[in-house]
């Protein structure tokens, strides 16, 4: 029988988006599943993954600075998560001056 007949054994998935007007527009986004790289998010970009239903781990990292998220997820579920860099007050002071700074 076709999966959407059975929702128990669908796929879940997930969208990690980047596009927040907080979003310092700099330095790419690199997303992990489960310790695998899956891709790289520059500002406006989106990905999105099927994966088993289950616990997962997403770590998204701009190379200055990194986060984590562990979740549990149910057949044919679509969880969406948006991704920024963004920048403390001192480092808009350094990027604006020096044209670099340290991105969280």
């Amino acid at each position: 029988m076709p999966q959407s007949e059975h929702p128990d054994l669908a796929a879940a998935q997930i969208t990690i988006i980047r596009n927040s007007p907080d979003d310092t527009q700099t330095r790419q986004i690199k997303m992990f599943l489960d310790g695998e790289i899956q891709g790289e998010l520059m500002f406006g970009n989106e990905i999105s993954l099927d994966l088993a239903p289950g616990a997962h781990v997403i770590r998204v990292d701009n190379t200055w600075n990194y986060k984590e998220i562990h979740i549990e997820i149910r057949p044919g579920e679509h969880l969406r998560f948006l991704a920024k860099s963004s920048a403390g007050k001192f480092a808009w002071f350094l990027l604006g001056f020096l044209g670099a700074g340290p991105m969280q």
